[in-house]
């Protein structure tokens, strides 16, 4: 019983070897990873591409950009010459008086009408007014009727709303005439009321 128990523990000592030499001489399975590929010339034009294309658009957004400040220098320039023209033909357009009067006209309403609509669209605006006259009369006359003729302005204005802190008056008398001849052409253009315009 002992040989037969020896023979057996020797065939299972054989048994287990061949099993753990079987196993461990098994074929293990190497998992190899493809290797990286370089960047093919195709995925290279791919790239610059886009990078132009993005480079393109980046300009592109640039001009648009610039074209708007263009465009918005222009526009401003446009708006600052009209302001220019519209102050030169407020300032350009008198407004006449008859012989040693200071009542307006209906063509001088006229005029003030559309003087007090600018003034209205242009609230930071105000007007002196300057009162003046024909060379006839002695100068304290003169003087005194280019003030009643620039307060006519001034009191027509107020009633189309015009604030009077807006409103400054002076007259000038026979001072400053806008035509120095002596006669009746040269004196009708010397009776009138003057307009400036201040900020």
């Amino acid at each position: 019983m002992g040989k037969k128990m020896m023979t057996g523990m020797i065939v299972l000592a054989f048994i287990c070897s061949s099993f753990l030499l079987m196993t461990s001489c098994a074929k293990k399975q190497i998992q190899v990873s493809e290797p990286v590929q370089p960047a093919t010339q195709e995925v290279k034009a791919e790239e610059g591409e886009a990078k132009a294309a993005e480079e393109a658009k980046s300009a592109s957004e640039q001009e648009a950009r610039d074209e708007a400040e263009r465009q918005a220098r222009l526009r401003d320039l446009k708006m600052a010459q009209k302001l220019a023209d519209e102050i030169r033909n407020f300032e350009a357009e008198n407004i006449y008086f008859a012989f040693d009067r200071s009542d307006l006209t209906d063509e001088s309403k006229s005029a003030l009408r559309e003087k007090g609509n600018w003034l209205r669209a242009n609230g930071d605006y105000s007007v002196n007014i300057s009162g003046n006259c024909d060379e006839r009369g002695t100068a304290e006359y003169n003087l005194a009727l280019g003030e009643r003729r620039a307060h006519a302005a001034k009191k027509f204005l107020m009633g189309l709303g015009i604030s009077e802190n807006r409103l400054a008056t002076i007259s000038y008398g026979e001072e400053r005439p806008v035509d120095p001849g002596h006669n009746d052409e040269a004196w009708a253009k010397n009776r009138n009321d003057q307009f400036t315009l201040t900020k």
